[in-house]
């Protein structure tokens, strides 16, 4: 039997298998995690709402996500500007699913989110990552950059058992656009992005579908671009009932 039909029908059983939703649990010792999405900024409101089963300081240097278990060190960046820290998981939480995590208004602060788009990276930090807890280390180009800088422009903070990089009594004003696409999947074959298109349609009632070709054997499922907020969190919640591993969403 040709190769390609016995992967798509590998594809369509594994699809076909579970239509539940399930949550994935990292916490067996899944070490290289890493997704792109928003995150919920901390407010006592939440708590008092019940959208958070768990309280967190306004100063906490916790980041919780459910994806991973407690005390992974992860490097989370703010995917607009490019600064990062390295921060801890703290215990499991209940938190709304479109959110890939709830960090405290000191990190959204430490990294200059932009609370209209506190769009970031989380990821996972395992012994090849060049960043070190405790110790702060910087590539190269960075050391060159930081020692031609005055010693108010670039710095990096060792908190407690948290790293952080940033630049000294900067103020951002965001003028990014909204526009981001909600990642389904990436596939191998084409053949295998049409049927699951097609059976997102029919099966689950989730349209306007697009495939785009990353590569010669790339083809990544997603839908979108979408212009704000409130209509992502819609589509993102039916997507989420599909049990794929790691939906993200993108910024274009």
């Amino acid at each position: 039997m040709n190769c390609r039909i016995i992967l798509l029908f590998c594809f369509l059983l594994m699809f076909s298998c579970d239509q539940n939703p399930k949550k994935i649990n990292y916490e067996s010792g899944f070490k290289n995690y890493s997704n792109k999405g928003f995150a919920l900024i901390y407010d006592e409101k939440l708590f008092k709402s019940k959208d958070l089963n768990r309280k967190m300081s306004d100063r906490s240097l916790l980041v919780f996500s459910n994806a991973l278990k407690k005390e992974t060190p992860v490097k989370i960046t703010n995917l607009i500007n490019g600064k990062y820290l390295i921060a801890k998981v703290g215990k499991n939480t209940i938190y709304p699913e479109f959110y890939n995590s709830v960090i405290s208004k000191r990190i959204a602060e430490d990294l200059n989110l932009d609370v209209n788009q506190p769009y970031i990276e989380l990821k996972t930090l395992d012994h090849n990552n060049s960043f070190v807890i405790n110790k702060a280390k910087t590539f190269d180009e960075e050391k060159e950059v930081a020692n031609k800088a005055p010693v108010e422009g670039i710095k990096i903070e060792n908190i407690g058992n948290t790293i952080i990089k940033k630049e000294a009594n900067e103020v951002i004003k965001s003028k990014n656009t909204f526009n981001y696409i909600i990642k389904i999947a990436d596939l191998y074959f084409l053949e295998s992005a049409k049927i699951l298109k097609e059976r997102l349609a029919n099966e689950y009632n989730i349209n306007n579908v697009k495939i785009i070709k990353l590569s010669k054997n790339s083809y990544r499922i997603y839908k979108g671009p979408f212009k704000n907020l409130e209509s992502i969190k819609k589509d993102y919640k039916d997507i989420t009932k599909l049990n794929f591993e790691n939906i993200e969403i993108i910024k274009l």
